[in-house]
């Protein structure tokens, strides 16, 4: 199997993509994946380049057994598109953001995070940012789903 490169994006890069990064490096780690898969996670915006994930994402994800400590904001690069294999948008406008700044040449990379869920019909990951604390609970179930999925898509590659 030749390694895969994915990239997970939402909107400020500190609640759902570093989620899905650290719920994704627990799991790689966990499966002795390492040296076949490799992932980041990006927003669309800068807003919060630099920053640590949400408080509140990092509270539920340590519930769980998630350490999202050592992750860091950035936002989307040009180079991305090249240098990744999947692209995994959280939501339709991100989604929309990543076609409209991909090369043609290079959509097919692009996909919603959710088209891999397999107990969810959600085709979103909802922005927990301005709910309560629920919110984050229910990020990190959708992601879980989404990240075996994904997961076991790409060891069967």
């Amino acid at each position: 199997m030749s390694r895969s490169r994915v990239l997970f994006v939402c909107t400020g890069n500190i609640c759902r993509s570093p989620t899905a990064d650290g719920v994704a490096r627990h799991w790689i780690r966990r499966l002795g994946l390492e040296r076949e898969i490799e992932v980041d996670s990006a927003g669309t915006t800068g807003y919060h380049a630099g920053e640590r994930p949400d408080p509140r994402t990092c509270k539920a994800a340590a519930r769980r057994g998630y350490d999202l400590g050592k992750l860091r904001a950035r936002r989307l690069a040009q180079e991305d598109f090249e240098r990744f294999d999947l692209l995994l948008a959280m939501d339709d406008g991100h989604l929309a953001i990543l076609q409209d700044k991909c090369p043609p040449h290079l959509a097919h990379k692009l996909d919603r995070f959710m088209a891999y869920a397999r107990e969810h019909d959600e085709t979103e990951v909802p922005d927990p940012y301005y709910g309560g604390a629920r919110g984050f609970d229910v990020v990190l179930d959708l992601i879980e789903d989404g990240v075996r999925g994904l997961l076991d898509s790409l060891s069967r590659r």
